[in-house]
């Protein structure tokens, strides 16, 4: 089973929010330092490959891309067993 995980895209400027459509619904958010932060699920290699390459595509800087794992809900069965 694929797990999807959470990444942050990093990039120099600020891209219009109405982007994240574009960027398969990342997030889009501004830091006060000029950067965009696109962040969301991503399933695979290969859909992280296609948002990378869109931001290689629009001439951006990429300046980090970092991943964390999403945590899973416990099942019904765990959750009950905890009560």
């Amino acid at each position: 089973m694929i797990m999807p995980t959470c990444y942050r895209i990093r990039v120099e400027g600020h891209l219009d929010p109405t982007w994240s459509k574009w960027f398969g619904g990342l997030n889009i958010s501004h830091e006060p330092n000029g950067e965009t932060v696109l962040c969301g699920r991503i399933v695979d290699q290969a859909e992280l490959f296609g948002v990378l390459a869109k931001v290689h595509n629009l001439n951006l800087v990429l300046i980090s891309v970092t991943r964390a794992p999403i945590e899973s809900k416990p099942q019904a069965s765990e959750a009950n067993s905890s009560l």
